[in-house]
């Protein structure tokens, strides 16, 4: 079954979590059918669902009896642990022959290659496809089509999907999330529970007030996002050449899925018989009718502000899946002695028997940092693609100075988070004229790879790439970088077992407030509209900084020079009473998150870091007589094996 509209194809993807569903939802208008398996996705959380071995081979019989297809599920980060079952896995799907796997993390597409599968890829909106680059390096290795960023408007997507000539899919219907994908980590900080392996425990669900300037705003849920709802658009999006057209609801139940699928079916064939006469609230007020929250059309047609956010069944569990409530506000956990105890002795049954000679990094916001971590001999100095308001990006002049003063530090320039096609080009006029003093690139996303790898620049890869596994890890070794960033989210044995086992230059960041939520949704615009109901100062930081507080602390919020916000720890990550470990698990560079710091701040734990690294930091003091600057000290996902 396909159908078509001026000679495009136009699909209608419908999620299934059920054996059950799946028969029903096949049955139905769509054109295609997405599910898990019983491993390795993204909806793990509710028992009896995703489909068995023998339920995932007779779907397939069924689907391609009717000649629709069938897309599964592949899509979480994998452990070390995780890739032999991953081998195992891969193997089954390739005798079962689905139309594409839908996959997030590099190593499936690594061992689908090291394994010669015949194995079509999709790339999931968790790889976060936002720019050209992206997706041509994406065709490169092999995927044929791409799921897109959340973010990204229709018209971006009409445009990059002309230039690559990629099949794109899009979401039109269903839950959305606040953060950009693969760039949340507040559920594995808080509970260990990844939201980029299927656990996701919806912090962004919570009920938060809003503090900026002494004042508390009214904003209830300021993450709770609506439900996009595109159904009205149908003609915009088959006019931007969108491929698929997908609804979200792997855990939604059959009646429910079954409605979905056979409403947007009549509307897409409605209008491709009869484009002129096409009505589009027809039906309409059946689908808000039935809804689970409000309605948005989010990105699609530009940034949606705070209509975007929704407040239908907001903490009552309602709109679950289950009908239950995944989580309520939860703090940070405190680092304890104990499992600092605990951690240095897993880490030191994996020792090498050579050790490195680690270095020292620290990421900064502004000149004056910048200077103080040259002053200071630290032995690699970062300057962020994304500065944190109110200070301003790195000018060339500051690169140049920085450059000319640096001795024996090695100066590292970092790029924006997320880059679209403007950010290209800004920086392949900056980094394609003179050459700049700089010791390498720090590398945010597969786009910029491709893009400069032929500049002569080293470069790294920044935490936010989430490697996970050696295979990962490996194929971004072969594409260029030459060190990478552990990702943020691994517990206790996934980090003993992946450091221990990779050859690369790897490293951790170790101290700071790193960003638990990066979103393009604007925190402040509730600061800007809203009238205040209270008068109440921060904390722990200044009372400018805006902040997201609930019961169990308050999270500071930052926003760069693009808008963006990033929500960071209410603690400090801490991990100087583990470098020596870490140091035998083969860690090769320790970074300080030191945007939000002080002068004076920042000195006193670059001070701590190089006495501990040097060995002159007491050995009965477990912190060096380090003290925190905000809420106190956690070991983040390290809290949990």
């Amino acid at each position: 079954m396909a159908r078509y509209f001026n000679g495009k194809e136009v699909e209608l993807l419908a999620p299934a979590g059920t054996f059950e569903i799946f028969k029903a939802v096949i049955e139905s208008k769509c054109d295609a059918v997405y599910f898990g398996g019983p491993v390795l996705n993204m909806r793990m959380m509710r028992k009896g669902y995703n489909l068995s071995h023998e339920e995932i081979i007779e779907a397939l019989n069924i689907a391609h009896t009717m000649d629709k297809k069938v897309y599964i599920t592949v899509n979480n980060l994998f452990s070390e642990e995780d890739v032999e079952e991953a081998r195992a896995y891969l193997r089954f799907l390739d005798t079962a022959r689905p139309d594409a796997l839908i996959v997030q993390d590099m190593a499936v597409l690594e061992l689908i290659r090291e394994m010669g599968l015949n194995l079509p890829v999709h790339a999931s909106v968790m790889m976060n496809v936002h720019n050209l680059e992206m997706i041509h390096a994406l065709k490169e290795l092999g995927v044929s089509r791409v799921v897109t960023s959340r973010e990204m408007d229709l018209q971006t997507a009409k445009l990059l999907g002309r230039q690559s000539g990629m099949e794109l899919e899009y979401f039109i219907h269903g839950d959305m999330c606040s953060v950009h994908g693969a760039n949340c980590y507040f559920s594995s900080q808080v509970f260990g529970m990844s939201s980029n392996r299927g656990k996701c425990m919806k912090p962004c669900r919570w009920d938060y007030r809003i503090k900026r300037d002494g004042y508390v705003f009214p904003a209830e849920y300021p993450l709770a996002v609506k439900d996009m709802f595109m159904y009205e658009h149908l003609p915009e999006l088959i006019e931007s050449g969108i491929t698929s057209f997908k609804i979200e609801g792997r855990m939604r139940d059959k009646d429910f899925m079954v409605m979905l699928s056979n409403s947007y079916g009549d509307a897409i064939d409605r209008y491709i018989d009869d484009p002129l006469g096409f009505d589009r609230t027809q039906d309409s007020k059946d689908l808000h009718n039935n809804r689970k929250r409000d309605f948005s059309t989010a990105y699609a047609f530009g940034k949606p502000g705070l209509s975007n956010i929704n407040r239908r069944y907001e903490g009552t569990g309602k709109f679950y899946s289950t009908g239950k409530v995944f989580s309520t506000p939860t703090a940070e956990r405190e680092l304890s002695a104990e499992r600092v105890m605990e951690l240095r002795g897993r880490m030191a049954e994996d020792r090498r028997s050579t050790l490195n000679n680690p270095e020292l990094a620290v990421r900064v916001n502004n000149m004056e940092q910048a200077r103080l971590v040259l002053e200071m001999g630290v032995d690699s100095l970062y300057l962020p693609g994304d500065v944190f308001e109110p200070d301003r990006p790195f000018t060339k002049q500051d690169i140049k100075d920085l450059g000319a003063v640096k001795g024996h530090t090695k100066l590292y320039l970092g790029l924006p988070r997320m880059m679209n096609e403007l950010h290209f080009d800004q920086y392949d006029h900056l980094l394609n004229g003179e050459r700049l003093p700089i010791d390498g690139l720090i590398i945010t996303n597969l786009g910029a790879i491709r893009r400069y790898r032929g500049t002569g620049y080293p470069m790294m890869g920044d935490a936010n790439l989430n490697v996970y596994n050696h295979l990962s890890a490996g194929l971004y070794a072969g594409l260029g970088l030459t060190k990478l960033t552990v990702s943020p989210e691994m517990t206790l044995e996934h980090f003993a077992t992946f450091t221990s086992h990779s050859d690369l230059s790897l490293e951790v960041v170790v101290h700071g407030t790193p960003a638990l939520m990066y979103m393009e949704h604007d925190l402040f615009e509730n600061t800007e509209v809203m009238e205040p109901i209270g008068e109440e100062d921060n904390q722990y930081v200044r009372n400018e900084v805006l902040v997201l507080k609930t019961d169990k602390g308050e999270n500071p919020v930052y926003r760069d020079q693009y808008g963006r916000c990033h929500l960071l720890f209410a603690k400090e990550l801490c991990y100087l009473p583990m470098l020596g470990e870490m140091n035998g698990l083969g860690i090769a560079s320790f970074r300080i998150e030191g945007q939000t710091y002080s002068i004076e701040e920042l000195r006193t734990i670059i001070a701590a870091y190089q006495a501990a690294m040097d060995g002159t930091k007491p050995e009965d003091d477990l912190l060096g007589g380090l003290k925190p600057v905000y809420a106190g000290y956690t070991l983040g996902s390290l809290q949990f094996n």
